[in-house]
């Protein structure tokens, strides 16, 4: 035992001190987001009921979930896998495995529903990181039916002969032809990457399509539908289809330490463990089925009110919903649903011309299928959904200015609005 003096030293009192006390403000901070998440309605795609839910580009603060133990020997038992940092630099580490400076790669357009990192750039500036360092060139959406254009992408491969094809989205509503993309790949010696960061609890659950079987690298994150800790994966193949050994593996193990990050975060993996055994129980499963019965009835009752669903429907957790028709704006429906507690974020949506005062809205099911809701309940969120969207288009016609500003200064005065906030808030309690 130690002396009794050096219990005593204040140095070290606050190591051992209740959050409350210590800091009474953080601890307000999270007290104030778990009430957020409760007494509201959370529908964006890429979160669930966790307190690692908030993107700092989207709103309030996140707090980070410590599990220590014996984490990377559990984890090894459980599949073989790199831990990284999240999504963005399990990509950058993936890419920087499989291409060289400049060496070109092809991946989803934001616009259609793409990630940043996939080589997103605009005609004036290279957005990320893969697009600073690596030659990119989008594919895109068929402009009729909201659908990837594998015809147009396997014409333009052939034009441009990518080294590294990628697919995954953010926010796109349908199952991927992962078969057609291997054929893709293959005529032009093409790394085929899978970044399944939205879907991965789906694929764990065995309600998407398998990218494993087919893919040379997966990545995903691990607090999305998989519900886990905010972290990054990425998964290799440690064999070709012809049984010779790949090198992949030493490539992975290389990008991700030393070249593109340093020591883990023990915490985190021990969270991921736990993770990935949840996801391993038939419990989960019924999750994904629930996740995806959810959306299709949220996407189901919207359309019965007259609404335009991209793609006309979903085959997973979320939904793109598109405004347009309303001549409502996803940046104003962002506003409304945030003043009446129901968390959505603006999107783009197929054939849009501003990312940042696009035509719509996505919304995701995973969230609130955490909360244990129903069909049923999906239906009284899509009726909730409908009277913002009535509401926000009578306050757009009284507004003089057609600003986001006097829309939003509008929002604060209106009756309908405070009278929609309190029945949201308490169907959501």
């Amino acid at each position: 035992m130690p002396d009794g003096d050096r219990l005593l030293h204040l140095q070290n009192a606050c190591l051992n001190a209740p959050l409350n006390q210590e800091d009474p403000e953080v601890y307000a901070l999270v007290q104030r987001e778990m009430y957020r998440q409760y007494s509201g309605l959370e529908l964006i795609a890429s979160e669930v009921i966790l307190v690692v839910n908030k993107y700092l580009f989207q709103a309030n603060g996140k707090f980070a979930d410590e599990k220590p133990t014996k984490h990377p020997r559990i984890l090894r038992r459980k599949l073989l896998w790199k831990p990284t940092g999240r999504r963005s630099p399990a990509n950058f580490a993936a890419f920087t495995a499989l291409l060289n400076p400049h060496d070109r790669l092809m991946g989803l357009d934001l616009p259609s529903g793409g990630h940043l990192t996939h080589g997103y750039r605009t005609a004036k500036k290279k957005i990320s990181a893969s697009s600073i360092f690596f030659e990119s060139m989008p594919y895109q959406l068929d402009q009729k039916t909201g659908y990837i254009d594998y015809d147009r992408l396997e014409q333009n491969a052939t034009l441009f002969r990518p080294k590294l094809l990628v697919c995954g989205a953010s926010a796109y509503s349908r199952e991927w032809d992962y078969a057609r993309l291997r054929k893709i790949a293959d005529q032009h010696g093409a790394y085929l990457l899978c970044d399944m960061a939205h879907i991965s609890g789906l694929i764990a659950g065995q309600e998407a399509a398998n990218p494993f079987e087919i893919c040379d690298v997966v990545t995903t994150t691990t607090h999305k539908t998989l519900r886990g800790p905010r972290a990054g994966m990425i998964f290799f193949r440690k064999r070709k289809s012809d049984g010779t050994a790949t090198d992949l593996e030493a490539r992975v193990d290389c990008a991700v330490f030393p070249t593109c990050q340093g020591g883990p975060h023990n915490n985190t993996i021990g969270a991921i463990a736990v993770a990935l055994k949840q996801a391993a129980d038939s419990e989960f499963k019924k999750y994904c089925i629930q996740v995806k019965k959810n959306s299709r009835k949220l996407a189901e009752t919207l359309t019965a009110y007259g609404y335009t669903m991209v793609t006309g429907g979903t085959d997973n957790h979320l939904i793109l919903w598109d405004l347009r028709p309303q001549k409502f704006t996803g940046s104003k429906m962002e506003k409304i649903c945030d003043a009446v507690h129901i968390t959505v974020n603006k999107n783009a949506v197929n054939n849009d011309v501003s990312a940042m005062n696009p035509g719509g809205v996505r919304l995701g099911s995973s969230a609130l299928t955490s909360r244990s809701f129903k069909e049923r309940d999906f239906e009284h969120v899509a009726q909730f959904l409908h009277r913002a969207v009535q509401i926000g288009l009578k306050v757009q016609e009284s507004c003089a200015a057609k600003t986001l500003k006097a829309f939003s200064e509008a929002l604060e005065k209106n009756a309908e609005v405070r009278d929609l906030k309190n029945e949201v808030r308490a169907f959501a309690m």
